[in-house]
């Protein structure tokens, strides 16, 4: 789950890590009054979305009077900002943050990661802080440094300083920079985060060193210890059809393709989507259905799928181990019936009670695709939906 830089900003101040005093706002009203409460020289108005790239895409203003903090609001609320990690169908500012102007004298980069190849978390930070810090990590990746940490010591004084001096903080201020990654660690790890980046880290002209930004994704499975943070999540922000799965416990993620998936079991249904691939399909999602669905699941599975006005097509792969077959079938009847199913469906089943499974699709009056094997089912979903 993301949150917006506003929120992670707030959670920063709990470990006292020093961010720029700010107010969210949700119309150009209120972003004048935020402006006016901060006080400042300069204040910046911020697009708040679940993206990078906002920079570049025009979505963060620097204004020099309350005037221009109302024009740069009216510009922005309601705009839809195109970032490399929006897509092309962009993402619509529906909030503000209203932000004191900070007196900057270098940017760096600085975040926390799970390393999969280590398993475990490593600290990041990079004198190139900025928008282009993608480039770097491209074109010169010997210009960010890691610090990994071990999980019984947690992040030692001595890895932090060490990387301050690595990123080329001035010295007089390692130490500051030093507490700043305590703290954020501190942060990362009582919060159950997957990822916590602050770019750009700055120095300021007064001696401080500053999280400018803030962003947190954070570990959906422990979300459950963490009330405060799920009530900061943004539904606006969201694919309505994963929050509807995700009231059924189903793992979905909506894709640009044409072709629906229904498979059970993460592996199979990454090789399904690249077995459609393969013969020249494209899948409208990744659907796992999990190890214990029931009937109604799988129906509820189906009705997300058909909610997809893209989809031309079904592909039911499942091979039944904990799953049944015939719990299978049955949920794919019920939809199917429920939804007054119009587009081509292909089911594959293989594994525990697929007899009866078979004899239940074969019965039900429906047309459905029998499939033998996953080749066999993505070719012919592939064809059919043409």
């Amino acid at each position: 789950m993301n949150i917006h830089e506003y929120q992670g900003k707030q959670v920063l101040k709990q470990y006292g890590v020093a961010v720029p005093e700010g107010h969210v706002a949700f119309s150009p009203e209120e972003a004048v009054k935020a402006a006016k409460e901060l006080g400042s020289d300069v204040v910046v108005v911020k697009a708040q979305i679940h993206a990078g790239g906002r920079g570049k895409a025009g979505g963060v203003k620097l204004a020099k009077n309350l005037d221009e903090v109302r024009e740069y609001a009216k510009e922005l609320l309601g705009k839809v900002l195109v970032t490399h990690q929006t897509g092309p169908e962009g993402k619509e500012v529906k909030r503000l943050y209203i932000e004191a102007g900070s007196n900057i004298e270098k940017e760096y980069y600085l975040g926390l990661v799970l390393d999969r190849e280590t398993s475990r978390v490593t600290l990041m930070g990079s004198e190139e802080g900025g928008m282009d810090i993608e480039e770097v990590a491209a074109n010169t990746p010997d210009r960010i440094f890691y610090e990994e940490i071990d999980p019984v010591v947690g992040l030692t004084g001595f890895q932090a300083r060490r990387m301050a001096f690595n990123m080329n903080i001035p010295a007089k201020l390692v130490n500051k920079a030093a507490k700043l990654m305590l703290g954020l660690y501190q942060a990362y790890l009582e919060k159950d985060a997957a990822i916590v980046e602050i770019n750009p880290l700055v120095v300021t002209g007064d001696g401080q060193v500053v999280a400018l930004d803030a962003k947190f994704n954070f570990d959906a499975n422990a979300l459950y210890r963490h009330q405060d943070i799920m009530e900061m999540r943004d539904y606006d922000e969201e694919d309505a059809k994963e929050i509807e799965a995700s009231k059924y416990d189903l793992s979905y993620i909506s894709l640009d393709g044409n072709i629906g998936c229904m498979v059970n079991g993460a592996g199979l249904a990454m090789a399904t989507m690249d077995t459609i691939n393969y013969y020249g399909g494209s899948p409208a999602n990744f659907l796992d259905v999990g190890g214990g669905a029931t009937a109604e699941k799988v129906t509820e599975a189906f009705k997300i799928i058909l909610s997809d006005k893209n989809v031309k097509g079904i592909f039911v792969n499942i091979f039944g181990g904990i799953m049944k077959c015939d719990i299978i079938a049955e949920g794919v009847i019920q939809a199917a019936k429920e939804v007054s199913l119009e587009v081509p469906l292909v089911v594959r089943l293989e594994g525990t009670n697929v007899e009866i499974g078979k004899k239940l699709l074969n019965e039900s009056g429906l047309n459905i695709v029998a499939a033998g094997t996953m080749a066999d089912g993505a070719k012919k979903i592939v064809e059919l939906v043409g």
